[in-house]
């Protein structure tokens, strides 16, 4: 077989206009042009007219609205699939992804897992699916430690690779903030970003109106210490509506704005270098400003933000919903006046977990060259 004229299929949580996961597949795709240049890619997706529109020349299909005939027809035409990157892997939704990979696996499918999220994983249905697809893969590569414990937890006994999240591979575009000024945006004053999300699966504890008032008061501090403006950034369509709530708490709610509209993740990352400082709950809001060189001070939420905090040597915040705002407010202030000891530090931190990113593309370009050689195949577990 020709390794760059095989058919690879993408299967991840795309297409629902989370700017994360548009993060993670457009490294994901990156990488594959670069290691299969002439691979025909298939990605599954919630969306494939906005999978299309975003990645001109891959192919992109509705996986869950589809029936079980085509799901398998287009299967079985795979040379190989790729599960992840992003965080696919967690109590009821795991099982969702896991059932596509154990019907690749029947189709006798190889099946490659990049960089993949997961946790928590309690749910004895999801847990055995786990065992079942991910011990008969290819290889598992996970983007963090905690992702790796969670699999073992699970009862997954193979070995497992930690590298890191795809998304810390992206190369941004220019973004022109004079599109921004023209709407309530002043020139003269410093501007600086906030990431908020709804309390979802992953943040069940979160209590909204707590960490809206939380954050209203950072918000202010900013507004007030820095002589800044505030820009929201939404990562998906619901963090709108917090980012809105959070803004109605604000006294200086005329110096915060609110970033609408539809962008690309290169764009945000792009936008990222005309802020002087963030504060922020989502993940890929703090490896885009991670990316950019900006000073940033993690909201942690859940364990992979944790991780990345402690990765990058962030400020140890409790959480959320446990800070009070006092101690916040002194930890942006510190930040702020720690950048320039603080900016080599995190360049050297940053270029590691990029290593540790690249990884993840030479261990799939391993088993393309399997697939291309006719020597990959799926672990065919007994009983």
């Amino acid at each position: 077989m020709d390794a760059h004229g095989m058919t690879v299929g993408v299967l991840g949580s795309y297409g629902g206009r989370n700017l994360g996961d548009e993060a993670i597949l457009t490294s994901l795709i990156d990488d594959l042009k670069v290691r299969a240049a002439r691979a025909r890619i298939l990605v599954f997706t919630r969306d494939p007219d906005q999978t299309r529109r975003a990645h001109p020349g891959v192919e992109a299909v509705r996986w869950e609205d589809s029936n079980h005939e085509g799901r398998i027809a287009l299967l079985r035409g795979l040379d190989l699939l790729v599960l992840g990157g992003g965080g696919v892997l967690y109590d009821t939704e795991a099982r969702r992804y896991l059932r596509m990979v154990r019907a690749a696996q029947e189709q006798g499918v190889p099946v490659f897992t990049y960089a993949v999220g997961a946790g928590p994983l309690t749910e004895p249905l999801d847990c055995a699916m786990v065992v079942e697809t991910l011990g008969a893969a290819i290889e598992v590569t996970v983007r963090d430690e905690e992702s790796k414990r969670a699999l073992e937890d699970a009862g997954l006994t193979r070995p497992v690779t930690v590298t890191a999240d795809p998304a810390l591979l992206l190369r941004g575009e220019e973004f022109d903030l004079g599109i921004l000024h023209g709407d309530r945006l002043p020139e003269q004053r410093r501007l600086m970003g906030m990431s908020v999300r709804e309390p979802g699966r992953a943040a069940e504890s979160l209590d909204p109106a707590e960490y809206h008032r939380l954050l209203a008061h950072v918000g202010d501090f900013l507004v007030h210490r820095f002589d800044a403006h505030l820009l929201f950034v939404p990562m998906e369509n619901r963090d709108l509506r917090h980012a809105h709530a959070v803004l109605s708490h604000m006294t200086a709610a005329e110096h915060g704005r609110i970033l609408h509209g539809d962008y690309r993740p290169r764009q945000i990352l792009g936008l990222m270098e005309h802020l002087d400082l963030v504060v922020g709950m989502r993940l890929h809001f703090l490896i885009f400003a991670a990316l950019a060189g900006v000073p940033a001070l993690p909201l942690p939420y859940a364990g992979k933000v944790f991780d990345f905090a402690r990765q990058m040597g962030a400020p140890a915040l409790l959480g959320v919903v446990r800070e009070s705002a006092g101690p916040l407010l002194a930890e942006v202030d510190r930040l702020w006046d720690e950048r320039p000891v603080r900016l080599p530090q995190n360049n050297a931190r940053l270029a590691t977990l990029r290593d540790r990113a690249a990884r993840t593309g030479v261990r799939l370009e391993a088993v393309l060259a399997e697939v291309r050689a006719g020597t990959a195949r799926p672990v065919v577990r007994a009983g």
